[in-house]
């Protein structure tokens, strides 16, 4: 029994890793497509976006917005990057057509947080460009967001705004800047490390592909248990052989 439920459960495994290599695939294309794309009005992709069933089928499409910060409308979210550890910058923005959104204008290192001036500093008008992302509810590096502290671990839309006192933002943000050169199939000049503060353009649009390996290693696992299960077998009809059982 124990056999049986090992086998099934690799080849289950094994499975769910194809699968996960057929999303993984369309992700690489379809943000690779979207990278090169003439940014879209903010407007536009959000109506699209509301209009389909999947909540994820705007995501990384290049945006642009015009419109106001809105002051003192500004967290920090948790965030591991390829400059170190730190915190993404999100502020609200007021746009011109009326809509409230969270803008991630971009990382700064955790020893800078305190250090630099992150508000908004634009007293008029400002046009933003950037790609749509998703809410990402819940929390991050294994623990639970605390609005009531100010505690993000990722950046979580509709929490961070009701945090914020935002009853109409849209539940979306947008990754300030679009990375430049950063092919999903080749390796990304390395962001600056001496800023300027918030960086923007860091939004992660080059993935890692293993699945295609972690499947045969589930496949092979469950072909060692049919082996072992065979010599079991066999060692058993030699031995009943042996003692004419």
């Amino acid at each position: 029994m124990v056999g049986i439920a090992l086998f099934f459960g690799f080849v289950t495994l094994g499975t769910w890793q194809v699968q996960r290599r057929v999303w993984k695939l369309d992700l690489m294309e379809r943000v690779e497509q979207r990278l090169h794309a003439t940014p879209q009005s903010l407007g536009s992709v959000a109506a699209a976006a509301a209009a389909s069933s999947d909540p994820r089928a705007q995501e990384y499409q290049p945006v642009h917005a015009t419109g106001q910060w809105i002051a003192g409308k500004t967290v920090f979210a948790q965030a591991l990057t390829a400059i170190g550890s730190g915190f993404w910058v999100l502020s609200a923005m007021q746009t011109d057509d009326g809509r409230q959104v969270l803008v991630n204008r971009g990382f700064v290192p955790d020893t800078l947080v305190n250090k630099v001036p992150l508000e908004p500093t634009a007293n008029g008008g400002v046009r933003i460009e950037g790609l749509l992302r998703v809410s990402e509810p819940d929390g991050g590096f294994l623990r639970e967001n605390n609005p009531a502290n100010n505690k993000w671990y990722s950046r979580d839309v509709a929490a961070i705004a009701t945090r914020l006192g935002l009853p109409d933002a849209l539940p979306y943000f947008i990754d300030l800047g679009i990375p430049t050169n950063a092919h999903v199939n080749a390796d990304a000049p390395a962001p600056a490390a001496n800023g300027p503060w918030p960086q923007p353009g860091m939004t992660v649009v080059k993935f890692h592909n293993s699945h295609a390996v972690y499947a045969l290693t589930w496949y092979g696992l469950a072909l060692m248990v049919l082996l072992a299960a065979w010599l079991v077998v066999r060692h058993e009809r030699r031995e009943n052989s042996r003692t004419g059982a």
